[in-house]
């Protein structure tokens, strides 16, 4: 697009951007569960949408398209995220065992922090089922159109990533100092 030409379609771009970052955001997030990747991302996203705005504009939900995007994006870069985090990240039971200490304050910062944490173990396509059914609320013809899969393939692929999911929080120890009652807060008594 000739931005110089069409300082209308300029402005409409800079409101779609500015409106869509947020949300594209999050998604890129729960994706890859990195916020500067996340960020690049939707950059890149973004990019490739202002590329193509003269036919994205006249879309019904230019939104969907660019989150569809981000989407084909993060999956395509998912082997390689995967490779990354398997060298950078410790095994299950490392961290605890380099510094337990460390490890139990870590997870006791916030329940969000431990499901991100789990929902990062997924394989991206799992993850990126259960991220647009379940926090951009998309139906599940929706989703099956952005992964590019069947609809029956997105309602097993959620039901095996939420079974996943909920397999390695259920096996995530608990710190001990979770499980005690402050017997100075109200209602724990």
């Amino acid at each position: 697009m000739d931005w110089a030409r069409d300082k209308a379609a300029e402005e409409e771009f800079a409101g779609f951007a500015a409106g869509s970052w947020e949300p594209l955001l999050r998604t890129g997030y729960l994706m890859t569960g990195d916020a500067a990747e996340a960020e690049d991302l939707v950059q890149e996203a973004l990019l490739r949408v202002a590329r193509r705005w003269n036919r994205v504009r006249s879309m019904d939900h230019p939104a969907a398209y660019a989150r569809r995007v981000l989407i084909n994006l993060v999956l395509r870069d998912a082997d390689r995220r995967s490779r990354q985090r398997a060298e950078l990240w410790p095994q299950d039971g490392e961290a605890e065992a380099a510094d337990e200490s460390a490890a139990r304050a870590l997870r006791e910062v916030d329940d969000l922090a431990e499901f991100r944490w789990a929902l990062a173990r997924l394989p991206a396509r799992q993850r990126a089922v259960l991220v647009l059914r379940y926090w951009a609320d998309l139906p599940v013809a929706e989703v099956a159109e952005i992964v590019g899969c069947p609809e029956g393939t997105v309602t097993s692929a959620t039901s095996r990533a939420a079974a996943s999911l909920a397999e390695t929080l259920a096996h995530r120890t608990r710190p001990a100092t979770r499980a005690r009652r402050d017997p100075t807060m109200k209602g724990n008594t």
